[in-house]
């Protein structure tokens, strides 16, 4: 009955309806994958047909605004009209409010119109994963609030009250309209993103982001308008490796998680009947597989803007080209995370970025529970996403606390602190699986009912570390000859 009610909600195209019923897979995960293929094979022109010393940068702005129209529909059919909806009133707020508030109207029109279309989802597809337009809603979302906040201030800030982030990220110029839905729409990036800032967008329209990264012995003005074009590094090996993972990351998802089915953890007998290893165990491994799919799509977009020319980054110390600008996730970076903090920064990393620059970099005070709740708020209202943004904000002070406390003791000697990282690592896997599974399965009673019988104990112990151990074992300061050693300031750990 799921499948029949997903198949009816969904609006694309039923053209390659044959390829879902030969193969087994949702139509519209078939369509999905369709045009991330086509997307992938016409990103290429963009450094051939379409570069900028061959045109101007109003093709190339049309150029990606047709094909992600074109995809926007294929995709999404009627529902796409949304897609265009939401950009279209907050440019109108952009081109008639004072730049002094435009950026706060922006977010809260932003934010009301995806809610609006979160709660019809969850009303009319109720814990469905079918493919809909709140995906591409929610990257536009972060572009136009992003850009909303770069154009206050630059219009409205002097440089010296402005963060590095906020100074390479201003905006002294509105957007024309094609500039503007050009950035929103452009094909690379529409169907999961990654969140592209709207400088480096036009960086890449423009030819710029090879011009200001360009190796110090090639002598040229990034900011000229003039047609000098530096030796451009090719994509071709990184887009190969990020197109390969990506394929890999599809494979094991398909072929573990029916092994380890999330719904499990919802059954009575699992939740009464297993020991709580059994029950951490199974979620550290469940959620752990369900993170496959979002590598897969990551890495698949990620590999599209770069195949695109999309995400240059400037060069390593051994010269090789970076394409990491606009990556959003790190798998390793993720899996190995030595903290929750750092974990969370390799995941889905255009967000991060998106939330610091909106909220964290903003916020007079509660930047991390305000941080927190925008997330929340912006990946809709299903209750299982606010149990595990609590839970994440708790587990982010709780680490604090214990960081502060504990890891001092450890750097006395490299193995010392070799022990304390490993411990660090597997303890972030654990509360991970524990904060997550809510988010997957996006059921309050059922999350709070694990919670419950499993004694809520990291709960405990979070509460615990922010409480008792400050007490037991107050913060202190690292000796300035450790401090030296480890290439760390004598001074109280945060």
């Amino acid at each position: 009955m799921a499948e029949a009610v997903d198949y009816v909600y969904y609006d694309g195209s039923r053209l390659f309806s044959w390829v879902s019923d030969m193969s087994g897979i949702p139509v519209d995960q078939v369509n999905f994958v369709i045009s991330q293929f086509l997307a992938l094979g016409l990103a290429p022109l963009f450094r051939s047909v379409f570069h900028p010393s061959k045109t101007s940068a109003a093709t190339r702005h049309a150029f990606g605004l047709v094909l992600g129209l074109a995809f926007g529909y294929f995709c999404f059919g009627m529902q796409a009209v949304h897609l265009a909806g939401l950009p279209a009133l907050c440019y109108i707020v952009m081109r008639t409010q004072s730049p002094h508030v435009m950026q706060r109207t922006v977010l809260a029109v932003a934010l009301i119109y995806l809610s609006c279309i979160h709660l019809h989802r969850q009303k009319y597809d109720y814990g469905s994963y079918t493919l809909d337009i709140t995906g591409p809603l929610m990257v536009i979302t972060q572009k136009v609030t992003s850009l909303a906040f770069s154009l206050h201030d630059g219009l409205t800030r002097q440089e010296e009250e402005l963060t590095a982030n906020q100074k390479y990220h201003m905006i002294k110029k509105m957007p024309t309209a094609l500039e503007y839905f050009s950035y929103m729409f452009h094909f690379q990036a529409l169907m999961c993103g990654p969140v592209l800032f709207y400088r480096d967008y036009i960086d890449f329209i423009d030819g710029h982001n090879f011009l200001k990264h360009a190796p110090p012995s090639t002598s040229v003005d990034s900011n000229s308008n003039s047609k000098n074009f530096v030796l451009e590094p090719s994509p071709s090996l990184v887009v190969f490796k990020k197109f390969v993972s990506s394929m890999l990351c599809a494979l094991l998802f398909m072929v573990l998680l029916p092994k380890f089915p999330i719904t499990r953890v919802k059954e009575q007998d699992f939740v009464t009947e297993e020991s709580l290893v059994s029950k951490m165990s199974y979620l550290i491994v469940a959620t752990s597989l369900v993170r496959f799919k979002y590598y897969h799509a990551w890495l698949l977009a990620d590999a599209i803007c770069n195949a695109s020319g999309l995400g240059f980054n400037g060069y390593r110390k051994d010269g090789s080209a970076r394409w990491d600008l606009i990556s959003n996730v790190d798998v390793l970076g993720f899996e190995l995370g030595l903290s929750l903090r750092d974990s969370i920064e390799q995941w889905n990393k255009g967000t991060t970025r998106w939330l610091r620059m909106c909220v964290y970099e903003r916020a007079p005070r509660f930047k991390t529970v305000l941080t927190y709740a925008l997330s929340a708020l912006w990946h809709g209202f299903y209750p299982g996403y606010y149990l595990t943004f609590a839970s994440g904000a708790m587990f982010t002070f709780a680490s604090r606390a214990v960081r502060r406390s504990i890891r001092p003791y450890f750097m006395g000697s490299k193995s010392h602190k070799a022990v304390y990282d490993i411990l660090t690592m597997l303890t972030t896997r654990v509360v991970m699986g524990y904060i997550t599974f809510s988010f997957v399965i996006l059921e309050f009673w059922p999350s709070v009912n694990l919670y419950l019988n499993m004694y809520l104990w990291l709960h405990v112990l979070a509460v615990l570390a922010m409480t008792v151990l400050p007490v037991l074992i107050p913060p202190r300061r690292l000796p300035p000859a450790n401090a030296v050693a480890n290439g760390m300031p004598a001074k109280k750990l945060d």
